[in-house]
């Protein structure tokens, strides 16, 4: 997919981490066939990443998704009425199959904020600070955000991930109300604040964050 930028200073490849699709991003003036130019020069690496990319697995009956560290099958419940519940190890969702992937994707971000809420309000009180707001959000970019207020702000994504790294993220996102900055301070407040191996975490979210963005 071919696109210009008025913030592109050079033409590069970017792969949208939800479609798998790989973009080329050139400045307002450059010909198009310099462009493209560059993108058969790099054939080599498209083919690389296309290879590598995870099929997406939409929300339906029979998908198998990861609910923090343990797999789920969704099963649609057609006759039964308005919510999701998990029984047997299933994700259970009940009502018409055209609400099936909205009504899940409402009950995972309930069940994400009310984890990520818990977690951040116990470390900022480690530190002697307040959260003042939590959201959840779908974001491909990001996975969380401090802002100067005291708001916390979480990627809908990390219900997919191990409970591990959604503690260091939260950790991550909690020093941020302290630091806001990516300095030796910061890293190592984080490092206080999470129960588990930063290094570990951020090579898992390196590893498989994309695939995260593949689910639903």
């Amino acid at each position: 997919m071919f696109e210009r930028s008025a913030k592109a200073r050079r033409v590069s490849l970017r792969v949208d981490q939800r479609s798998g699709r790989v973009r080329l991003v050139a400045p307002p003036r450059m010909a198009r066939e310099t462009a493209l130019g560059f993108a058969r020069a790099q054939a080599a690496w498209i083919h690389g990443r296309t290879l590598r990319q995870s099929p997406p697995v939409p929300f339906a009956d029979g998908a198998v998704i990861p609910l923090f560290d343990t797999p789920h099958v969704v099963r649609h419940r057609p006759d039964r009425r308005g919510t999701v519940w998990i029984e047997d190890g299933a994700l259970h969702v009940a009502g018409r199959a055209e609400h099936l992937s909205r009504r899940l994707h409402d009950w995972l971000a309930g069940e994400l904020r009310a984890r990520v809420s818990t977690l951040a309000h116990a470390k900022a009180a480690r530190i002697d600070r307040k959260v003042t707001r939590i959201t959840v959000r779908d974001t491909a970019t990001q996975w969380g955000s401090c802002a100067r207020a005291g708001g916390l702000s979480f990627s809908t994504r990390l219900i997919f991930a191990p409970t591990m790294v959604v503690d260091y993220v939260v950790a991550h996102e909690v020093a941020h109300l302290v630091h806001a900055n990516h300095g030796p301070q910061f890293w190592a407040l984080t490092t206080k604040l999470t129960d588990g191996d930063v290094a570990a975490c951020r090579a898992w979210l390196r590893r498989n964050g994309e695939r995260l963005m593949r689910l639903g």
